[in-house]
This record gives C-alpha cells, sequence and structure tokens, in this order.
C-alpha cells in the first residue's frame, strides 16, 4: 500500500480502470459460467459486471484525458468504488446461504483490494500537493 500513497493521480485512474476490467471480465464472463462454484445469481452476477465495466470507462477515460482539473474526478470513483463495495457487502449478506467458499474469499478480497484503492484515490484527490 505505501506504492499507492505516493502515486500520480494518473497512474490511479489506470490502475483503477484495469482493476474494473477485471473485475467485469471474472463476473461477466468466468463466473456466469461457473454460477454454481461460486453461489452468486447470474442476474447479480452480470449487474456487478457492468457496473465494474462503467467504471473501467470511467477511470480510462479520465487516464486518458490528463486534465488539470483531475480532483472532482477522482473522488467520484472514489465514492463510486466505496458505494460498489457497501453494494457487494449487502449481497453478500443477502445470499450467504447460497454462496459458496470460493464466492465469500473472491468477493471479500475484492472488496478489500477496492477500499485500498478508494483510501488512497480519495487521499490523492484531497493532497495540496500537485502532482
Amino acid at each position: 500500500m505505501y506504492v499507492l500513497k505516493k502515486m500520480k493521480h494518473q497512474k490511479l485512474f489506470l490502475i483503477d480502470g484495469i482493476g474494473s476490467f477485471f473485475s467485469a471480465f471474472m463476473l461477466g464472463v468466468v463466473f456466469v459460467n461457473i454460477e454454481r462454484l461460486v453461489g452468486m445469481p447470474r442476474g447479480i452476477l452480470y449487474s456487478l459486471s457492468s457496473i465494474a465495466l462503467l467504471f473501467a470507462f470511467y477511470s480510462l477515460w479520465n487516464y486518458s484525458r490528463k486534465n488539470n482539473n483531475w480532483r472532482p474526478f477522482m473522488r467520484g470513483i472514489a465514492y463510486a468504488n466505496l458505494l460498489y463495495s457497501l453494494l457487494t457487502i449487502a449481497l453478500i449478506f443477502s445470499f450467504r446461504h447460497s454462496l459458496t467458499i470460493l464466492g465469500g474469499i473472491y468477493f471479500l478480497f475484492e472488496i478489500l483490494i477496492v477500499i485500498g484503492l478508494v483510501a488512497t484515490e480519495l487521499r490523492s484527490a484531497n493532497n495540496t500537493i500537485v502532482h
């Protein structure tokens, strides 16, 4: 995490975008094909995948823009990621009886990564030093 603390905002948008694409792929391509091994319904997996895909496009669009007014956009994706994590937690509880160990491990790991990224993005957006 120390490396993320010192990272420039452009790289954070890139990391967020790539990570969101990875999540979208895992949820919308891999896990829907092994739904019973994950324990989360297919419709939920597609919905989470769609959200992740939107986040990927948003972050990569911001990465490519190289805008001097990047802070509100960084805060935007950070808060969106936080809401995504809260939604995922709610879904874990909602489907706790059908969620498998594999599904639980994946979603908990994803939440931990996203929350770490949220903290780094907010720290970067609130930093008064321009990178």
